[in-house]
């Protein structure tokens, strides 16, 4: 099948070997990869701190760029999120309408449309899962502790094919690590705060690595690791499908 590649535009500037993993994890998987060179922003840095009516040029620029494709992914539950609820097009709704249901985070289209149940990958490490909040209430890639639901948890689904991999949550498994977009600038001292207690809550489990579907997530707990000077270190789990330790 053909796959149209959304990165955003944090993982194209600061951590290219996301979206390098996950093209090649795609690929590895038997679809055939297209990369839009004219996408940019979705929009969602306006959104997040309250000027939507300024994201009318990322809507047509992503329109024009996404339009056609049977199925779009993105490495980013927070992206795909923003555009599922917000991607608007007032002279083209049916191309806006289209793209919506055509737009898939990783995990999720590679459990519920290519439906994986082996992965050829392996990695070594005890890992630490974090629930990026927007895959798992917006996207419900996994259960939420509050409601009295199966526990399911399409990341960890995955993350178990993974040969030599060691999986652990913190305490408090669904509970948000502070980043929050634009939250993080404007609250940075209740963001670190909360940041710095899914760290503390990971580091009980003596592991080696943070995963999450969101590399903005793992920034901001990367950058409260680093000044602590702690061993632990942050990885995109599409670094981990795709990885061959």
């Amino acid at each position: 099948m053909t796959v149209a590649l959304f990165i955003p535009c944090y993982i194209d500037q600061l951590y290219p070997k996301v979206g390098i993993a996950t093209l090649e994890l795609l690929e590895k998987l038997g679809c055939d990869v297209v990369f839009p060179l004219g996408q940019t922003c979705c929009g969602q840095p306006m959104a997040n701190s309250g000027f939507s009516g300024l994201t009318n040029g990322c809507n047509k620029n992503f329109i024009a760029n996404f339009s056609g494709f049977d199925y779009i992914v993105a490495p980013s539950g927070s992206c795909v999120l923003h555009l599922k609820e917000h991607l608007q097009d007032d002279k083209n709704p049916e191309k806006a309408h289209q793209i919506k249901n055509s737009l898939f985070e990783l995990t999720e289209f590679l459990t519920d449309i290519i439906k994986v149940d082996t992965l050829d990958a392996r990695f070594p490490f005890k890992v630490g899962i974090h629930n990026s909040c927007h895959g798992q209430r917006g996207l419900n890639l996994a259960s939420m502790t509050e409601k009295n639901t199966p526990s399911f948890s399409k990341p960890e689904q995955l993350l178990k094919m993974v040969g030599g991999i060691e999986l652990s949550y913190p305490k408090r498994k669904d509970e948000c690590c502070g980043f929050g977009g634009t939250f993080c600038v404007f609250e940075e001292a209740v963001s670190v705060k909360m940041g710095k207690d899914r760290i503390t809550e990971h580091e009980a489990n003596d592991i080696d690595y943070i995963t999450a579907g969101d590399s903005s997530c793992l920034m901001h707990l990367e950058g409260i690791l680093n000044r602590k000077g702690s061993p632990i270190k942050t990885i995109h789990i599409a670094e981990i499908l795709n990885s061959s330790f």
